[in-house]
């Protein structure tokens, strides 16, 4: 499995055609543009990083059963698993991104072999099953690391394709004098993720623990070699033997943003549709209870289940809201640096997890051991995805001219409720989680209803803001004339104080 970005980012306009090449509506030889195949991968690749959670949410606790440390534990490491094969897909999905940034045309081969490329990162959740169920059993983790080796078999299988058909590639690449270069350094790059992966499968028979330090390595691997580089040219003043051609900076290096809001947007949709989907399953009453019991009434029935589709209408809530803060922030990038691209996984990765906050406070809806645990649950996972969302401004603020709208940099119009809006939610998900450790009364039902309530905040917010603007903006005018004229007087008496 490649590691993303360790390799040019090609995001030029569309190509003129090239010797071989065909134009861009021609489809002569069966030559395709990527865009549906890109998008098609895009929407499998958030699904898939996305349905791990679901082993995850689905861990039965019984209401009453308090939360002892062996199931504390087991939440515990089954989060923590979800957490690195997360990770470890959104590796693969920015590989993908970098792959096709190279190859800019396709054809049938290479659209085949993309397709078997996702049949195997389907397969990753069923892996993931076995890991987070078993995580003392190798046999987990020998399938996922070996989906892992031959996913990154067949990227680059796909890499020595477009090589050997150079009209498939950029025509940046296909002007180049260093092709083989290029070739040889992805091929490189591409088969640290496999080496590492194949590394993880032998070992997980004698040493667990080491076969997901291997994993770990897949992950943050690519960034490693990015701050070394960056040190070494930066701090020690040597440079990369690489053309110049090659690469770009590692702050600065882009990431294609379009693919980056394709892919997030796919995981707040199914992040979404999976509480629905809950609804359903387990919110239907059956239809001989509801005969029996409630004598075919079936609004007295479904009045058992309040609590829950509360609990749905919260969560989608915070979802729905995280996802327009996402969409106000993108809306005002230019361009995702890799720090930026990192820390926008990591939200996501948060963002995968509000399913299982929505289990836990659906089903500890009544008076439990485990209500309160469940809502600290629930903050702390909203508190880690919209921190992270932070992040990405901050991280954009420190390359403003190239990363940010012109509105949204420092002193823009936008600048300031910007900066709000980001902080809401971290500060309102810290609030609640310390209002949990002063209030042991504080139950479910008023946690979701403070969450329906946040988008009135958001409008709050905004008329705080503008107001706040111009009073200091009204407070600025009152203190600058009388500055002014404090320096006229200083300059009409200087020339008499320097003749005296």
């Amino acid at each position: 499995m490649a590691e993303a970005g360790d390799y040019v980012a090609v995001a030029s306009p569309p190509t003129p055609p090239g010797p071989g090449r065909p134009r861009g509506g021609e489809l002569g030889g069966g030559t395709q543009a990527s865009q549906r195949l890109l998008a098609y991968s895009d929407a499998l690749l958030s699904i898939i990083a996305t349905v791990m959670i679901l082993p995850v949410a689905h861990t039965k606790i019984h209401p009453d059963q308090k939360l002892g440390e062996s199931v504390q534990q087991l939440l515990a490491t089954k989060i923590a698993v979800y957490l690195m094969t997360f990770l470890i897909v959104t590796v693969a999905w920015a590989a993908h991104v970098r792959l096709f940034q190279v190859i800019e045309l396709i054809d049938d081969v290479l659209a085949l072999l993309n397709l078997a490329c996702m049949m195997l990162i389907t397969f990753l959740p069923y892996t993931f099953s076995l890991m987070a169920s078993f995580p003392d059993v190798p046999f987990g983790i020998f399938m996922f690391s070996s989906c892992s080796v031959v996913i990154g078999t067949i990227q680059a299988i796909i890499v020595v394709y477009g090589f050997h058909h150079p009209y498939l590639l950029s025509h940046q690449i296909q002007e180049s004098e260093n092709q083989a270069f290029y070739k040889n350094h992805i091929l490189k790059i591409i088969l640290r993720g496999p080496t590492l992966s194949f590394f993880a499968a032998i070992v997980s028979f004698f040493f667990i623990p080491l076969a997901y330090v291997f994993l770990g390595l897949v992950i943050f691997f690519p960034h490693v070699s990015h701050l070394t580089k960056w040190f070494k040219s930066k701090v020690l003043g040597q440079e990369d033997e690489v053309p110049l051609e090659s690469f770009t900076s590692y702050l600065t290096q882009p990431l294609s943003k379009e693919r980056v809001e394709a892919f997030s947007d796919g995981v707040y949709a199914i992040v979404a549709t999976l509480l629905i989907l809950d609804i359903c399953e387990d919110n239907v009453p059956d239809a001989k209870e509801v005969r029996e019991k409630y004598r075919g009434n079936l609004i007295n029935a479904l009045s058992e289940y309040g609590p829950n589709f509360l609990a749905y209408f919260g969560s989608f809530v915070t979802i729905g809201l995280l996802w327009f803060v996402h969409h106000s922030l993108f809306l005002h990038v230019t361009k995702a640096t890799r720090l930026m691209g990192l820390l926008n996984t990591l939200s996501l990765a948060f963002i995968g997890g509000l399913p299982l906050a929505y289990q836990l406070t659906s089903e500890f809806a009544e008076k439990s051991h485990n209500e309160i645990e469940a809502i600290q649950v629930s903050c702390v996972t909203i508190f880690f995805a919209s921190i992270f969302q932070f992040g990405i401004w901050t991280a954009a603020l420190f390359h403003e001219r190239e990363t940010l709208h012109p509105f949204a940099q420092y002193g823009g119009k936008e600048h300031a409720f910007m900066f709000a809006k980001l902080a809401l939610y971290p500060c309102a998900s810290l609030a609640a989680f310390f209002l949990t450790c002063a209030v042991s009364e504080l139950s479910t039902e008023i946690f979701h209803l403070m969450q329906i309530v946040v988008p009135f905040a958001f409008l709050v917010l905004r008329i705080f803001v503008r107001v706040g603007l111009v009073a200091l903006k009204f407070l600025v005018s009152l203190f600058r004339p009388r500055k002014d004229v404090s320096e006229e007087e200083e300059a009409c008496l200087s020339p008499s104080e320097t003749l005296s």
